[in-house]
């Protein structure tokens, strides 16, 4: 089987407020990255997808995972609820995204979450962890921006090294 030829990697972390969007040029390893409401986003891909055809669209499917439980001991059963709700609205915009995609005729992957083995909350990457391998990151960064951002990376197959910290040391870029 033949792979196709990528130059754009389009990775998004779905989220029903605004989902996280980094968009991965695969020769000059430039990113940029984003948060959108699904309208937008809709609107993205179906330009990117004219503007660069050899464009790959990636989404991070949750739903993929046989489990979603995201509560800790102590939790009340309203926050678990709540918890479960929101991890249900980000999951069916994700597939909507995925649905919109196939219907503009849009190829798109879909990709299981990540393992989380980084330092922040949650074991999810911080933004001075990414900082280290993806050159020029933009100075702020919030969890779906970076989950993308490392999404498209990763999915690239570029190096992802990070130095550990050392105690009373920030992490270096």
């Amino acid at each position: 089987m033949t792979m196709k030829k990528v130059d754009v990697i389009l990775a998004i972390d779905p989220d029903c407020e605004k989902s996280g969007v980094a968009i991965l040029n695969l020769r000059t390893k430039k990113m940029d990255m984003y948060n959108m409401p699904f309208p937008v986003l809709i609107d993205l891909i179906t330009d990117l997808q004219l503007l660069v055809p050899d464009t790959l669209v990636i989404i991070e499917a949750g739903w993929l995972n046989e489990a979603h439980w995201h509560i800790r001991q102590g939790d009340s059963r309203r926050l678990s609820a709540s918890k479960g709700n929101a991890v249900g609205r980000n999951h069916e915009t994700g597939r909507k995204i995925v649905e919109m995609c196939h219907h503009f005729g849009v190829h798109v992957e879909l990709v299981r979450p990540l393992k989380k083995v980084w330092s922040g909350a949650d074991r999810k990457i911080t933004h001075e962890e990414i900082a280290q391998f993806i050159p020029g990151i933009v100075a702020r960064t919030n969890q779906e921006i970076r989950d993308a951002a490392l999404l498209a990376w990763h999915h690239a197959g570029f190096p992802i090294v990070v130095k550990p910290k050392q105690k009373g040391t920030q992490c270096s870029k």
